[in-house]
């Protein structure tokens, strides 16, 4: 199951637009010259910018069986080097540019602003027939921990994604998120197996080009995760004047309750469908999504398993809960789930050790509508004096007060990082809200977070 080997019949239509168009027939004869220079079915590092090149580049290894391993493109050298030395890759598509890779590589083919690098030591791989890509979990950028993903699991999960958004040739998506990160790449899989057209850049959405790019060219899509939302709150989204835009879709962490209500009201007054969505990279991209009529009625719920997925809680016993508003672990089941992770290159070889089920570590319920709601990370789960506490619905309740926190911590002691001078009233809001103590309250000057937009909770203070 290959879709991008069906790309031809969309012939003439426009692919992507990235400084001029490029039609599906320009594209694929590009993507199919940089992975013939290949040549074999063997490992290559994609270093990934939001360019044609990556773009391109990833087409042409999917559709020849090549495995591209997807990082993004200002990777540090050295844990590039340390990736290298565990894996190694028999090619690198990078930057022209990448002096590191020029000192050390052979180059064996250019295409734009990138170069096919050939690494000085050959390794035969030995890939399992199924293997298609690696992608690295959502909170690593230079981990030697990668998700292994199928050809069914990529083109499973793109046409679940095609069937409820209902996308279709006449879209226009622009990327506002890394292609190296699962939702970012679930956008350009799905509306590439359509035949719609991807309009390509790099710029942030805090930049007037993007938004001309996005006028110019008509865009009908875009998506987010919940930073990406904050600054749109921040740019006045509502006042934004953009008549193209038909759908807009949200993953990548939970959206605070206030946000999502702004943004569904807005939306709606705009004519906009807005669609809350929940996935992992361990299932490819997505698991669940709120259709978009639900989104006052069900603020805050991930919503229902995407066509073909099935939704289920299990107790800490094993047990499968039937009753709504009970909390378990949510169980994942579908074509998408993932073969597995990967720690070094011997694990390229394994078998799908999943078996289309995937615990995703979060705690959840559903209503008694069927409509699930994620209550926190069963790792983010603390005790303070016997009581056990949920870090995710600690921050959730300080942001529904206005507070823009964030927790962490151990057993009896809880954490609580703030951006402004509030302690008196967060002291007052945990103490009348659920009676905790053992908490600290500190003020740090911003939020870590990686390029995704996700907090690293190891980077706070208190944490290292």
């Amino acid at each position: 199951m290959n879709s991008f080997k069906k790309l031809e019949e969309f012939g003439n239509r426009t692919a992507v637009y990235a400084n001029r168009n490029y039609t599906y027939s320009e594209m694929l004869e590009i993507a199919d010259d940089i992975c013939g220079h290949v040549g074999e079915r063997t490992l290559v590092f994609c270093l990934c910018s939001n360019n044609k090149e990556s773009l391109f580049g990833y087409v042409g290894f999917i559709r020849g069986g090549v495995v591209p391993v997807l990082l993004d493109a200002s990777i540090h050298i050295d844990m590039l080097r340390k990736l290298i030395n565990i894996y190694k890759p028999t090619y690198i598509w990078a930057s022209s540019e990448n002096q590191d890779l020029l000192e050390v590589m052979e180059c064996s083919f250019v295409f734009g602003d990138y170069t096919l690098y050939k690494c000085l030591t050959y390794f035969q791989h030995n890939l399992h027939e199924h293997l298609a890509l690696l992608l690295t979990t959502s909170g690593s950028t230079g981990s030697p921990k990668f998700v292994r993903l199928s050809y069914e699991n990529i083109f499973s999960n793109a046409e679940s994604i095609v069937k409820y958004l209902n996308i279709n040739e006449d879209d226009k998506p622009i990327t506002t998120l890394p292609m190296n990160y699962s939702y970012g790449l679930s956008i350009i899989n799905s509306h590439f197996i359509c035949g719609a057209t991807i309009i390509v850049t790099n710029d942030s959405i805090m930049k007037k080009e993007f938004w001309d790019l996005c006028r110019e060219h008509q865009v009908t899509t875009f998506g987010g995760v919940p930073f990406v939302y904050e600054m749109l709150d921040r740019l006045k989204f509502e006042e934004i004047n953009l008549p193209s835009l038909k759908k807009l879709t949200q993953a990548g962490g939970k959206l605070s309750s206030t946000l999502s209500s702004k943004f569904a009201k807005i939306c709606y007054e705009k004519g906009i469908q807005f669609f809350s969505m929940y996935g992992q990279t361990e299932a490819t991209a997505r698991m669940a999504y709120l259709p978009c009529e639900k989104n006052l009625d069900k603020v805050g719920s991930i919503g229902i398993a995407i066509p073909g997925g099935e939704l289920m809680l299990q107790d800490d016993d094993g047990n499968h809960i039937t009753t709504p508003n009970v909390k378990g672990e949510l169980i994942y089941k579908g074509a998408n789930v993932s073969l597995g992770y990967a720690e070094s290159l011997f694990d390229l070889s394994k078998k799908d050790e999943n078996n289309g089920i995937l615990r995703t570590g979060d705690q959840a319920f559903f209503d008694q509508d069927g409509y699930f709601f994620i209550s926190g990370r069963i790792k983010r789960m603390i005790k303070i004096y016997g009581n056990r506490i949920s870090l995710d619905e600690v921050e959730g309740l300080l942001q529904e007060h206005d507070h823009d926190c964030i927790c962490a911590g151990t057993d009896d002691q809880m954490y609580i990082y703030t951006l402004n001078d509030d302690d008196v009233q967060i002291k007052k809001i945990i103490k009348e809200k659920l009676n905790l103590k053992g908490f600290k309250i500190m003020r740090i000057e911003e939020i870590p977070r990686n390029h995704f937009g996700k907090i690293l909770y190891s980077e706070l203070p208190t944490c290292k």
